[in-house]
C-alpha cells in the first residue's frame, strides 16, 4: 500500500503550489509552479480520492463488527465496504502508475524517421503506407508534422523520409513505434497473386532543443551540394542541399530542399535529435540494447509488427495484440488501440520491476 505520508505530502505541495500560483505574477517562477503543479495535480488528485476511500472502509468495517447495530445497517455496511475494497485497489493501482519515474522526454516533440526494409519497391510503398498512417494519426491528434528530408521510390513510396512532429506528448505516445514493421501482401505488380513479404524500419527520437545538447561549432562539416529531384524532375541548379557531418561521431544528416539557409536549420534539428538520443542510450543501457533490438537492420526477420493485407489484421508481437481492423490503423484511427497496449504493458513491467527490487 502507498504509505499515506507520502499522499499526505503530494496533496500539501498541490495545495501550496496553489496558493503561491494566487499571488505570483506571470514569471519564471510562476512557470516554474505551473509546471510542478501540472506534474503533481492528478496523483494528488487520486490521492485525496484513495485517502477518503479509507477512511470510509473504517467506518464501514466499524459498523460492521458493531453488534449493538441494526442487522440490515450492518448488511448495508458490508455492501458499501466491498465497493470500497474495490475503489481503493483501483485507485492505488493509479496512484503507483503516476508515481512511476517519469521519461523525462515524453512531454516532448518528436523526430520519426521511416526507412525501406527488404523487399525493394513493395518496401518503399510500405515505408510510404507507414508514413502516412503517423501523419493521419498526427492529424487526429491536432499534432503539426513538417517533413524534413525525403527519398523517394522509384514507383511511389519512399525509400527514406524524416519528418518533425510537433504537439503534446508527441514522443510519449510514439516511442513504442521504433523497431521493425513487416508487411504481407499481394503487390500490385504481382501477376501470379503470390503474397509478397516486406519490411521497413521506423525510429522515433525525441525533439532536442539546445538546452538538452550543446554542439560545437569545430565538431561540424558542413558540405553543401546540388539539390536534384526522382528521375531528374525538380533539379534545383542552385547549391542548396546540405550535408552536415558530426566529426565526433560520425553522424550524417542531408536536407535538399530548395533554401540552403532552411535545409542547414532542418539538418540541425535532426542532428540534435540523433545526439540527444544517444546521450539518452549512454545513461540507460537497458533502453540502448532495447531500441538496438527494435530497430536493428530492417530485416524480415526483425519485427515488433506485422500487417497483413489477406488477412485485414495487425499484430504487435511485443504483446501478442491482434486487431483485425487494419484499413483503421493504417488510417490512424485504430494506432491508439495498439499504442494504449502498449504503454500499459510498459507500465505493468516497470512497476513489477519496482516491486521486485529489495526494500
Amino acid at each position: 500500500m502507498i504509505p499515506k505520508e507520502r499522499l499526505d505530502g503530494l496533496i500539501a505541495r498541490r495545495n501550496a503550489i496553489t496558493t503561491e500560483l494566487t499571488k505570483a505574477p506571470e514569471t519564471e517562477v510562476f512557470i516554474r509552479l505551473s509546471r510542478e503543479l501540472a506534474e503533481i495535480e492528478e496523483v494528488a488528485g487520486k490521492g485525496e480520492e484513495l485517502l477518503a476511500a479509507q477512511q470510509e472502509l473504517e467506518d464501514a468495517e466499524a459498523l460492521m463488527a458493531d453488534r449493538d447495530s441494526d442487522a440490515e445497517m450492518r448488511e448495508l455496511a458490508e455492501e458499501e465496504a466491498y465497493a470500497l475494497r474495490k475503489r481503493i485497489a483501483v485507485l492505488a493501482d493509479e496512484i503507483r502508475v503516476l508515481l512511476l519515474p517519469r521519461d523525462e522526454a515524453d512531454s516532448k516533440s518528436a523526430i520519426l524517421e521511416v526507412r525501406a526494409g527488404t523487399g525493394g519497391d513493395e518496401a518503399a510503398l510500405f515505408a510510404g503506407d507507414l508514413f502516412r498512417m503517423y501523419c493521419r494519426y498526427a492529424d487526429l491528434k491536432k499534432w503539426k508534422v513538417e517533413i524534413l528530408s525525403v527519398s523517394e521510390g522509384e514507383v511511389g513510396g519512399y525509400k527514406e523520409v524524416i519528418a518533425s512532429i510537433s504537439g503534446r506528448s508527441v514522443y510519449a505516445r510514439l516511442k513504442f513505434e521504433s523497431g521493425v514493421h513487416r508487411v504481407q501482401r499481394v503487390p500490385e505488380t504481382e501477376g501470379g497473386g503470390r503474397i509478397h513479404t516486406s519490411a521497413a524500419t521506423v525510429a522515433v527520437l525525441p525533439e532536442a532543443a539546445d538546452v538538452d545538447i550543446e554542439i560545437r561549432q569545430e565538431d561540424l562539416r558542413i558540405d553543401t551540394m546540388r539539390a536534384s529531384g526522382a528521375g531528374g524532375q525538380h533539379v534545383n541548379t542552385t547549391d542548396s542541399a546540405v550535408r552536415i557531418t558530426h566529426l565526433p561521431t560520425g553522424i550524417v544528416v542531408t536536407s535538399s530542399e530548395k533554401s540552403q539557409h532552411q535545409n542547414r536549420a532542418r539538418a540541425m534539428q535532426v542532428l540534435k535529435a540523433r545526439l540527444y538520443d544517444m546521450e539518452r542510450e549512454k545513461a540507460d543501457s537497458e533502453r540502448a540494447s532495447a531500441r538496438k533490438s527494435q530497430v536493428g537492420s530492417g530485416d524480415r526477420s526483425e519485427r515488433i509488427r506485422t500487417y497483413n493485407f489477406p488477412q485485414g489484421r495487425v499484430t504487435d508481437h511485443r504483446i501478442n495484440l491482434t486487431l483485425y481492423k487494419l484499413d483503421k490503423v493504417l488510417a490512424g484511427e485504430a494506432l491508439d488501440e495498439l499504442v494504449d497496449g502498449l504503454v500499459a504493458d510498459d507500465q505493468a513491467n516497470r512497476l513489477a520491476a519496482i516491486e521486485a527490487e529489495p526494500a
